[in-house]
């Protein structure tokens, strides 16, 4: 029998029920004539606090309060790929279908359809043993994924009967088994999973492999692992969204789960709007084949926005037992940061720095904490790598969502306003930015990619980090009083700058750019360094050298050089022997 209360008091989307009357912590609830969605987030003996996850305006002291007896769950099944779910897996474009442009609250809509037929390959067999994990089904859910139906994390036994292949809905019995006990139970393609609990795994692997993304500032300067932590913090127009949108295009991960927390209406109509455009440069099908879109705009209910992130990640982490590799664009967690402050204000809990509640912290690291690269409960790998977006207000790092976030990622991409206003994109300052992956992908690279492919970034690193140095004195004093020497890095700084660091999203050569391109591009720059520095040596004057165009030349190698015209930069080598040849002539 469902428990009820009555309401005694609301305070925005926080709803008092008077005594306790019987509720669980997390459980489910719905609330007042109209079945709101909520969750019991407080019991004391005199009271029981719900957090609504819809607009609850009109509801008034002494309507109803029904417990479901389950906690805030995400329906798991085909389906969910290329859908669009608000914060609580409901569908916006049922929604839409059925109330209009506008969410109607208390709207009940299954997550995923219930009357599709799905084609069903069964994979098992009477009398087979199987566990949590174990998958008992394969459905092509689109062109590009193929959905593995596995048996929920805590159920085991013996198969005692299967259905033969054929067009199955998610709700249809598909297998059927004995438990230890006894008891037979019915499998179909469809499980739930509380949002706020992690899904299981055997173990956690390393981070021994790059996401490789094909952006050079990434994949050279501050790679992620599969499976690692990343935030992207940066004020208003440095690019946070756009750098998103390309990892999600071009990385390597297999299914792309993109959370719109908190973003304001127009932005997120855009974003669904290009990834329903976007082409998947990987199979040539539309990119939403292998993406999922959870939305929650600025103006859709507080409540959903905070337990929007835990929908994407839960949803994510399904996809990973399966033995993919997923990637989670959230967008932005400090919208998620403020709607946490705003339930806590509602709470009237003790406010902590800027007003944010004191566990701000803990629900950072519960979060990024469910990244890794792990072995599932059926044996396959698979990995969550975990991008959120951080926009602190003015662009002022040292608030507490970006200072907290810091402390759990190991991949820092800080965007700089100044670089975005001189278009330099991406905006990522290279100055503050770090990865702490660099030295687990160290023997990866080496072994992948080029024995010194390391060795170059280090190198292209410590010459940004020079040029730094030097523009600090020709504030002071100018650049024309510097030696040629110091005069050659700060040109050698501006090749990198603009021939290697920045990146044009729309050029077809250049808007991803394979691993060995970018190792040849770095040994193509380093080697013009140093036949420069020889001729530096030689008492050149840096002005006879930039008398020729090679730096030029060797800036627009990210144009002029195709991701399958790698042999072009023999050619390249010849061009810079050439150079030092002729300065060396010229002024014998």
């Amino acid at each position: 029998m469902n428990i009820t209360g009555r309401i005694y008091g609301i305070n925005g989307p926080i709803v008092y029920v008077a005594g306790n009357q019987g509720f669980k912590m997390g459980e489910m609830v719905l609330v007042g004539k109209q079945n709101l969605v909520g969750e019991v987030i407080g019991l004391t003996k005199n009271e029981t606090t719900i957090q609504v996850y819809e607009e609850t305006t009109g509801l008034k002291p002494g309507e109803e309060v029904t417990g479901t007896g389950a906690a805030i769950s995400v329906t798991l099944a085909p389906g969910i790929i290329s859908n669009i779910f608000d914060g609580i897996e409901r569908p916006l474009k049922e929604i839409s279908a059925r109330s209009g442009s506008f969410i109607t609250r208390g709207i009940s809509v299954e997550s995923l359809d219930t009357s599709k037929l799905w084609d069903v390959h069964v994979t098992l067999k009477e009398g087979d043993e199987i566990y949590g994990g174990t998958i008992i089904a394969e459905v092509p859910e689109t062109r590009a994924i193929i959905h593995k139906s596995m048996v929920p994390p805590c159920l085991s036994g013996i198969v005692t009967k299967v259905v033969p292949d054929g067009k199955y809905t998610i709700n249809d019995p598909i297998v059927t088994i004995k438990d230890a006990s006894g008891q037979e139970k019915i499998l179909t393609l469809t499980q739930k999973w509380p949002i706020r609990i992690p899904r299981p795994a055997n173990k956690r692997f390393a981070s021994d492999r790059p996401l490789i993304t094909g952006q050079r500032i990434l994949d050279t300067l501050f790679p992620i692992a599969k499976g690692g932590t990343a935030a992207i913090p940066g004020g208003f127009g440095t690019g946070k969204t756009m750098t998103q949108h390309q990892l999600a295009k071009w990385s390597d991960a297999d299914i792309i789960v993109y959370i719109g927390c908190g973003e304001r209406g127009n932005e997120m109509t855009e974003v669904l709007e290009d990834f329903q455009k976007l082409v998947d440069p990987k199979s040539g099908n539309p990119l939403l084949d292998r993406t999922t879109l959870i939305a929650n705009t600025s103006n859709m209910p507080v409540a959903a926005r905070e337990a929007s992130i835990y929908t994407g990640i839960t949803l994510a982490e399904y996809y990973r037992d399966m033995g993919y590799h997923v990637a989670i664009m959230a967008d932005s967690t400090s919208r998620w940061a403020e709607a946490l402050r705003e339930l806590s204000g509602r709470l009237e809990e003790m406010p902590a720095e800027e007003g944010f509640p004191a566990y701000l912290a803990s629900r950072l690291s519960g979060f990024y904490e469910r990244a890794g690269f792990m072995e599932n409960l059926n044996g396959t790998d698979g990995s969550v790598s975990i991008i959120g977006a951080v926009s602190p207000q003015g662009g002022d790092f040292s608030e507490p969502v970006t200072q907290n976030t810091k402390r759990f990622v190991r991949c820092f991409w800080a965007l700089d306003k100044s670089l975005a206003y001189a278009r330099h994109f991406p905006a990522i300052q290279w100055l503050t930015s770090y990865s702490e992956y660099l030295s687990d992908l160290a023997p990866w690279y080496m072994a992948n990619v080029g024995i010194d492919f390391v060795d170059c970034r280090n190198q292209i690193l410590s010459i940004l980090t020079q040029e730094s140095q030097l523009n600090e004195i020709v504030k002071l004093i100018g650049g024309d009083v510097l030696p040629d020497d110091q005069k050659l890095i700060l040109e050698i700084a501006r090749v990198i700058r603009l021939g290697f660091v920045q990146q044009n999203a729309y050029h077809p050569s250049d808007t991803f750019v394979p691993l060995i391109k970018q190792l040849k591009m770095m040994r193509t720059i380093l080697y013009l360094n140093t036949k420069a520095k020889q001729l530096i040596a030689m008492n050149m004057p840096m002005s006879v050298l930039k008398q020729e165009d090679i730096f030029e030349k060797i800036i627009s190698i990210k144009y002029d050089v195709a991701n399958d015209e790698l042999d072009k930069f023999d050619a390249y080598m010849t061009m810079i022997d050439g150079f030092y040849n002729q300065v060396l002539a010229k002024n014998a």
